[in-house]
Formats: C-alpha cells, sequence, structure tokens
C-alpha cells in the first residue's frame, strides 16, 4: 500500500476556488487579510483536507512564526520539566507552538541550539536554567541572542539576570535562607551543603543565602556531586567522611536530595534523627520520599506560564520575581 500523498496548500486552493496566494494569506498568517467568509471557506476546506500548515511558509509570511523556541539544561530533570509544563499550558491558550531543545549547561551548547532553531524564525527564545560563571561563553550566547532580537523575536530567561530580554527570576537566597533559619530553629548548629557544580550562579545562589541565615559560630562543610540523583546518592555515601559531625544537611536541590536520603539510609542512619535533611524546588517527588521532604516550593508551572507570557506580550526588558516557600515535612521534624 502507498503511502498518501500531504495535502498541499495548492490542494486547498484548488478545492476551495481561491488563488494559492489567498490560501496562504489566510493559512500562514499574512498581514494582508482576506473578507471574512472566504477566509472560513478557506479555512474549512483545509480542516476537511486535513491539511497542517507548513511553520517555515508562516515565518516567511508574517517574518516570524508562531513557533516558541525553548531551550532546557534537562528535560528529564522535574525542575525543567515542571516549567515547560508551564510554558507548554500557557502557550495552549495562546495558539502558539513551543520547540523544545536539550542544552546542557554549557552556553556554547544553547548557542548551538539557537542556530539550529534560526529556520524556525521563532517568535521568542525561553531559556531555561542558570545562568553560569563562565563569562566569555555567557557572552556569546547574549550575542547570539541579541542577534535572535534583532530579527523581531522576543527573548525570556528563567534563573539570573544578565541575558537579554526579559527574566523571570527564583528567588533562591532568600529561599535558602528561610531553610537555615528553620533548620536552626531546630536546635542544629553543624551543618552539610551537598552542593553543584561550582560554575552555576544558582549553586552560588543558594549556598550563600543559606549561609546568610546560619547564626554565628555555626559550622558548615561542603560536600561537592553533581546535580542530579546519582550525585545527591554519591554525596550521602561520602558524608561521614566529609562532614562527620553535621546534624542536618541542605541539599542544593530536591532531585540531588532523593538520591542523598537513600544513600543516607542505606548507611544505616534514619532521617531526621541522626541527620535532619532539607532541599529545594519542591518537585513532586518530594512529598513522597521517606520521610517527605523538607524544603523552599518555587512554583515552577507558574513560572514558565510567566515566560511564555513575558515572551508574547512583553515589557522585553522585565525582571519578575518570584518567591519560594518554606515546606516543612518529617524529614527535619520528627514525629516523636
Amino acid at each position: 500500500m502507498e503511502p498518501t500523498r500531504p495535502t498541499t496548500l495548492a490542494d486547498v486552493a484548488s478545492r476551495a476556488g481561491v488563488s494559492v496566494a489567498t490560501a496562504s494569506r489566510v493559512l500562514n498568517g499574512s498581514p494582508h487579510k482576506v473578507s471574512a467568509a472566504l477566509a472560513e471557506k478557506v479555512r474549512g476546506v483545509a480542516e476537511e483536507l486535513r491539511y497542517a500548515p507548513n511553520v517555515q511558509a508562516q515565518g516567511l509570511a508574517r517574518s516570524t512564526s508562531a513557533v516558541i523556541a525553548m531551550l532546557l539544561h534537562d528535560i528529564t530533570d522535574p525542575y525543567f520539566g515542571q516549567i515547560a509544563q508551564g510554558v507548554l499550558a500557557e502557550a495552549a491558550r495562546r495558539d502558539v507552538r513551543v520547540v523544545i531543545a536539550e542544552s546542557g549547561i554549557d552556553p556554547d551548547s544553547e548557542c548551538e541550539q539557537l542556530a539550529s532553531l534560526r529556520g524556525l524564525r521563532p517568535r521568542s527564545a525561553i531559556v531555561v536554567g542558570s545562568r553560569t560563571t563562565q563569562d566569555e561563553a555567557e557572552q556569546r550566547l547574549g550575542e547570539a541572542l541579541d542577534d535572535l532580537r534583532a530579527t523581531g523575536a522576543t527573548v525570556v530567561s528563567v534563573g539570573q539576570p544578565g541575558l537579554p530580554g526579559a527574566c523571570v527570576r527564583p528567588s533562591n537566597h532568600s529561599g535558602a535562607k528561610l531553610l537555615a533559619v528553620h533548620l536552626t530553629e531546630m536546635g542544629h548548629r553543624r551543618f552539610a551543603v551537598v552542593s553543584g557544580p561550582e560554575t552555576l550562579r544558582v549553586v552560588a545562589d543558594r549556598r550563600e543565602g543559606f549561609a546568610a541565615g546560619l547564626p554565628e559560630g555555626a559550622s558548615v562543610d561542603v560536600v561537592a556531586a553533581d546535580m542530579s540523583r546519582d550525585g545527591g546518592y554519591a554525596a550521602g555515601r561520602r558524608l561521614r567522611e566529609v562532614a562527620p559531625r553535621a546534624t542536618a544537611a541542605f541539599v542544593i536541590s530536591d532531585v540531588m536530595a532523593g538520591g542523598f536520603c537513600t544513600a543516607i539510609r542505606d548507611s544505616g542512619l534514619s532521617i531526621p534523627e541522626d541527620l535532619a535533611v532539607a532541599g529545594f524546588d519542591d518537585v513532586p517527588v518530594a512529598a513522597d520520599l521517606h520521610p517527605p521532604l523538607t524544603t523552599v516550593r518555587l512554583p515552577l508551572s507558574e513560572m514558565g506560564e510567566i515566560a511564555l507570557r513575558l515572551a508574547l506580550d512583553g515589557p522585553d526588558d522585565a525582571v519578575v520575581p518570584v518567591d519560594g516557600q518554606l515546606i516543612v515535612r518529617a524529614s527535619t521534624v520528627s514525629d516523636e
């Protein structure tokens, strides 16, 4: 059985009794208008023939398309997944399409992804993820985004300000400070901080915020780890080597905290009796850990919605702060 040939714009035009140019104006978003009755007829034929508009043709007609390019560090990480969910939900309400690319934490990889997406003539680019301390690479990314803005596209980042365009800025510093105050109020004075890559500014923001909330005389040992579940597990196995006296641990993200808590239990220790553990982000799994994880909740899906609204409506230089909320669960508060 031979495959069915896709319906073309010429097929729609012929069935509707209009020129290809007129059909294109209706279906590809040209600023040149046609009558409402004729537009309705063309759309009806297109639906009947199951015509799928050509994204590149739409881009040529409008100079930009109805496509939003979104770059994420790691699509498998629930932090990024929740933000993407918010972007996609708002995009559906606004009748735009989102193309997602995974870049890792390398700004040069983000540049490469942007270059590959420019052929779609995106209406906006949303860059989700912590900025880095790699100044030259960040500058190259900023220049690539400025080039995109020169075509009429908007740019929004979710993370720390510093890139061109608007920014949705989570309150990493103040949120981590809330955790430090909570753990201090629970009587802890000896802490371990399970950190992520030093090149990520979110790591510095959260570590500095946590330190700002500690009382004078508190001790802090840093356990370096990859920012992943497995990185958290490895840190948990090394904890007593690096921080033998710690009674409480702040893990820089909930994804890491999941692995960390498993390692602590595998080591024969109890949470929170032997070690209180707190995370950050409140991804969905945090409430299902054993015991449930104390953390700082960021409204991740809402952050995605805000980013999409900024991308479509501006202002293009806005910085929108997003506060975190302390969520106290059994990983820091014993039931006894």
